[in-house]
């Protein structure tokens, strides 16, 4: 007779052998100042916060139209929590540059593992990636390029936000959004 395991008891199990997670969660982590992972309806991440301070974007809920969401939780965002070992927090555009070196450090992100609901990556794919081996990337002069209101705030453990920013493709979106947030700050200052 086979076992079947609850949706979050799966994540653990995956988690805990540095696996990739098979579906969407729909959980909440509240511990440990974790964000509170709140997936609606519509797959959306209502509560985390991205590197900017302001609500986290979508990364990719669909690379290259095989219905796969990216992030730990397979929901289209770099939302982490208290199973997310590895910190997938960072949103990128993944190069053939990235994917040599991640493969030759012991990650091969190319090949499918379609029973972990993993198409393989390819040049020019959206996925959220564990933030230390983006930095390891970065050391290593092959680190991708970030989508700043799509990466999670935890990113913040592992790489300052100047270093963050140099990579960014969203970086005048960012700047803008930034340059709210502080006029805002200016405003409620001024009040007070």
């Amino acid at each position: 007779m086979m076992m079947m395991l609850s949706p979050i008891l799966t994540l653990m199990v995956l988690a805990k052998a540095h696996a990739f997670i098979i579906s969407p969660a729909v959980a909440s982590h509240s511990s440990g100042g974790e964000s509170r992972l709140n997936v609606g309806g519509d797959g959306s991440d209502e509560t985390s916060v991205n590197v900017l301070g302001t609500q986290l974007q979508p990364c990719c809920a669909d690379v290259r139209n095989t219905g796969i969401g990216t992030g730990f939780y397979r929901n289209g965002y770099c939302s982490t929590g208290e199973q997310d070992m590895g910190r997938h927090t960072i949103c990128v555009r993944v190069t053939e540059e990235f994917l040599q070196f991640s493969q030759s450090a012991g990650n091969d992100l190319s090949t499918p593992f379609p029973q972990y609901l993993f198409p393989g990556l390819q040049e020019g794919d959206i996925w959220c990636l564990c933030a230390q081996r983006w930095v390891q990337a970065y050391e290593a002069g092959k680190a991708p390029q970030v989508f700043l209101q799509a990466t999670h705030e935890k990113t913040l453990d592992y790489a300052p936000f100047e270093l963050l920013r140099e990579y960014a493709i969203d970086k005048d979106a960012a700047d803008q959004a930034l340059g709210d947030l502080n006029e805002q700050r200016d405003k409620l200052n001024k009040l007070l």
